[in-house]
């Protein structure tokens, strides 16, 4: 697995790095001192392993994960001095975060957890879906910084939930559809309507949600049924059940 250093302390970077020689199938390809030259080295040494630390200037650990957009994705270990959201947030995961100083038993772990995920691009995409979300306490957490996860070919693209117009259904397969292109979903319908409780998305059809943010038009079709435009012009039917829902909104 090869594997980026990020850190803006250069002696945790290089006591990290001896410890990750003593792994045989790990090799360290770079090292990064801020969020921003992390992102810069990610995309031109394409690492199976990322070691981010949390508190850097520039752009902090949590930031970089946010703009990991698809492709190539690594799987992200925190390493930070901090407990107060990494324990909480990635404790359960495969995505896994160290406490500095890090211990060899505990790095161990962690290498462990990595290589079950090598050579697994949905699992890794879904997993920093989770944590970019993952800021601050679930409470606190802020829907917007959600991602949502498509695949597109053998590609995994994390895509903010503003950029989705809608998830359509056809037999088993959902379609992430945004403004240029469509995704497939790595979750059925049902369970990404779950996520959706906090966001401007309606169910309009048991085999279509929309982003209500993207409408922009809604015909009456009868007194029960409507049609519905979105940005890209694509049209959906309300079906009747939906129908009272959206013509509430249209009062609204």
């Amino acid at each position: 697995m090869k594997a980026l250093i990020v850190d803006d302390e250069p002696i945790a970077r290089e006591v990290l790095r001896g410890e990750l020689e003593s792994f045989h199938d790990v090799v360290i390809v770079g090292e990064a001192e801020n969020g921003r030259q992390a992102l810069e080295r990610i995309a031109e040494t394409r690492p199976d392993l990322v070691f981010l630390d949390l508190q850097m200037p520039v752009m902090g650990g949590l930031e970089v994960v946010s703009h990991l957009k698809g492709g190539h994705l690594p799987v992200i270990v925190i390493v930070t001095a901090y407990d107060e959201y990494a324990i909480q947030a990635f404790e359960a995961g495969a995505i896994d975060y160290l406490l500095k100083p890090v211990s060899a038993a505990r790095l161990q772990k962690t290498i462990e957890r990595a290589r079950l995920l090598h050579g697994k691009p949905r699992e890794k995409a879904e997993k920093i879906a989770e944590m970019a979300g993952t800021r601050v306490s679930e409470a606190e957490k802020a829907p917007a910084s959600w991602k949502v996860v498509g695949r597109r070919g053998e590609e995994y693209v994390l895509l903010d939930f503003s950029e989705v117009l809608a998830f359509m259904a056809e037999g088993e397969a959902v379609w992430v559809i945004t403004a240029k292109d469509r995704y497939l979903a790595t979750q059925p319908l049902r369970a990404i309507e779950g996520r959706l409780r906090q966001l401007q998305f309606q169910r309009v059809h048991r085999n279509a949600i929309v982003n209500l943010n993207h409408v922009r038009k809604m015909s009456a079709l009868s007194s029960q049924r409507w049609l519905l435009t979105l940005s890209n012009n694509q049209e959906l039917i309300v079906s009747k059940r939906q129908a009272h829902a959206i013509r509430g909104l249209l009062r609204w």
